[in-house]
């Protein structure tokens, strides 16, 4: 265990976790102009923005296995130069069939980043500053939408789209570059098993099994669910003057919320308490959307706390689990159930609002929250009746 921190190494791996997030989100932000490059794929250009994640559903776990076993500057490093070639595969501008199979590689390359560089943030930083460190990777997806909303959306609507996905090459080519020279030295990693199918079967029991490793992993669930359908299904219920604003604001909300509060009570309490708190005070922020529908404060109040739970959440990983390996599995549970919340979040709350109307979204948004509080208070009795240290 590092007594002192890496800064220059962790902010690295944090930028390359902005890049593992353009992977997901730069078809996002330019998907209005999709239709003008195939103009014949219809409803299937939607596969092009959900394949990363669907990959993310299907192989997080392996994924968390898979980086264990390669090693985490190998996995990490081949990652960022798949995901460059990809994104120079992209430039070309491939037939539609081709690009979808582009983003399937491209999932596998987004994978293998953000299990590598949480495990590696953990294994470079001092215990005291991991409140920090894991808080400040866990901005990594809202920083990212928002540089691709300021830079790569004008770039693409100015040079092509083309010209967007070349910029995030060269970024992913700069990344493991940076990367390559300052990873030479890096803590010792204890041996794995050999990889078969059988042992991923059995690692999977193992992780969703231990209330170590699948606790950040329940409350992710969870909070991914909640916080990408919120943000798309709201804005109809706000008022129009206020509604850009107010949009604009939640993810810069929660980002600071985690970096100055969640930071400091990370200092002071462990990580699965600050979930929890993040968790009721976002049930209690819903039930305030309830009573006061799109009230301003009331939405900005939400976003706050549910800046508790997205730092919080990472900083669980090394404290409930000891060692890299048992890390990086904690990890992709927690890009397997990330991805899938986002999947199924606003699938599930648009269903709710067409049934049931405006009082879907406090009803599935506060649940979720409930249900999240939930699973990690029955996750810590599970721990406490283990008979080892409670986190």
């Amino acid at each position: 265990m590092t007594e002192t921190t890496s800064f220059l190494r962790v902010f690295a791996l944090w930028a390359a976790g902005l890049g593992a997030a353009a992977q997901y989100g730069k078809m996002s932000v330019i998907f209005d102009l999709l239709p003008g490059l195939y103009p014949q794929a219809g409803a299937s250009l939607g596969f092009l923005v959900s394949l990363v994640g669907s990959v993310g559903i299907l192989l997080g776990v392996v994924a968390g296995l898979m980086v264990a076993r390669i090693r985490y500057r190998r996995a990490l490093l081949s990652a960022l130069w798949l995901g460059a070639g990809v994104s120079v595969f992209q430039a070309l501008t491939p037939g539609f069939g081709w690009m979808l199979t582009s983003r399937v590689v491209e999932g596998l390359s987004h994978l293998a980043i953000v299990v590598a560089a949480p495990t590696l943030i953990a294994q470079l930083s001092a215990p005291k500053d991991r409140g920090f460190t894991l808080t400040l990777w866990g901005t990594f997806f809202g920083v990212a939408f928002a540089i691709l909303a300021l830079a790569g959306r004008p770039l693409a609507l100015s040079l092509g789209l083309p010209a967007l996905f070349a910029a995030h090459a060269l970024y992913m080519a700069a990344c493991a570059l940076v990367l390559a020279a300052s990873l030479r030295r890096l803590p010792s990693e204890e041996p794995q098993p050999p990889f078969s199918l059988p042992q991923i079967f059995r690692d999977h029991l193992t992780i969703y099994r231990s209330p170590f490793l699948s606790a950040p992993a329940a409350g992710w669930l969870f909070y991914t669910f909640s916080f990408v359908s919120i943000l798309t299904v709201l804005p109809p219920y706000l008022d129009e003057a206020w509604r850009a604003p107010v949009m604009a604001a939640m993810p810069l909300t929660s980002i600071a919320v985690s970096m100055t509060l969640g930071v400091l009570l990370l200092r002071r309490l462990p990580a699965v308490q600050v979930v929890q708190m993040g968790f009721g005070l976002s049930a209690l922020s819903m039930a305030w959307l309830w009573l006061s529908p799109g009230a301003p404060l009331a939405c900005i109040a939400l976003a706050g706390a549910m800046g508790l739970i997205q730092g919080a959440s990472f900083t669980a990983v090394p404290q409930l689990n000891q060692g890299a390996a048992a890390q990086a599995q904690a990890n992709g549970a927690v890009a397997q159930m990330g991805n899938l919340g986002n999947s199924i979040g606003t699938p599930i709350m648009a269903f709710g609002l067409a049934t049931l109307g405006a009082s879907a979204l406090p009803l599935l948004a506060g649940g979720a929250f409930l249900m999240g509080l939930g699973a990690h208070v029955l996750l810590a009795a599970a721990r406490r009746r283990s008979r080892r240290v409670p986190v």
